[in-house]
């Protein structure tokens, strides 16, 4: 089954998923000021939508190179699309922690081994990338053939590619930062004066923080 047209970027701002406001910054828990804030989890709770995009998902991990033979979500918000993908292609899931436990078995990759295995790591967001490259490290080490990422969305950042390219990972997503934008302009949701604010956002996260911080 393919999966209908369906424009996620679209359903990310009706959903309030994405959230853009270049005027009156949101504040990350890193402290860091930014005018979009991202909370994919909240797709969740919209089943049509969420049936949509597991398609969606499901449409792009075979499009892939290699035929995966395990599904992994990211722990946590990666999770449950791994296991409605993994669910519609017949696949197994495993799930991967950014770090090993400190008790127990001390896992990093719970479920099934990834040995042997074509893995694809589903992501709800790619910030740095840096969580995303741990996951997929420890899918490495517990013997996986090869990695590859898919995600909802990504802020596009450099850092985030450099990273990625530094560490041999191909990755993918499923919803591009300018395509974002170009949407909320034709939703009204943002101005086109906005556009390059978030753009200069993009560019340099850091720059554009300090000079919205207030002035002590």
């Amino acid at each position: 089954m393919t999966a209908p047209a369906f424009d996620l970027a679209k359903a990310l701002l009706e959903a309030g998923a994405v959230r853009l406001s270049p005027g009156e910054p949101f504040t990350w828990a890193s402290g860091l000021k930014s005018p979009i804030y991202c909370d994919n989890r909240l797709l969740l709770g919209l089943p049509q939508v969420r049936d949509q995009i597991a398609l969606a998902l499901s449409d792009s991990v075979k499009a892939l190179p290699t035929a995966p033979t395990l599904i992994a979500g990211a722990s946590t918000a990666g999770i449950p699309w791994a296991a409605f993908v993994a669910a519609h292609m017949g696949l197994p899931m495993a799930y991967v922690r950014p770090e090993p436990k400190t008790h127990g078995m001390g896992r990093q990759v719970e479920g099934p081994s990834a040995s042997g295995h074509s893995v694809v790591l589903l992501e709800d967001l790619i910030s740095t990338g840096g969580s995303s490259i741990r996951c997929v490290e420890a899918l490495r080490s517990d013997g996986a053939q090869s990695v590859s990422v898919l995600a909802l969305f990504s802020y596009g950042l450099a850092k985030a590619k450099s990273a990625f390219v530094g560490a041999g990972i191909q990755h993918a997503v499923l919803a591009t930062f300018p395509t974002l934008l170009q949407k909320a302009v034709e939703m009204a949701a943002i101005s086109k004066e906005s556009v390059q604010t978030l753009e200069d956002w993009r560019r340099d996260p850091q720059a554009w923080s300090d000079a919205a911080a207030p002035t002590p």
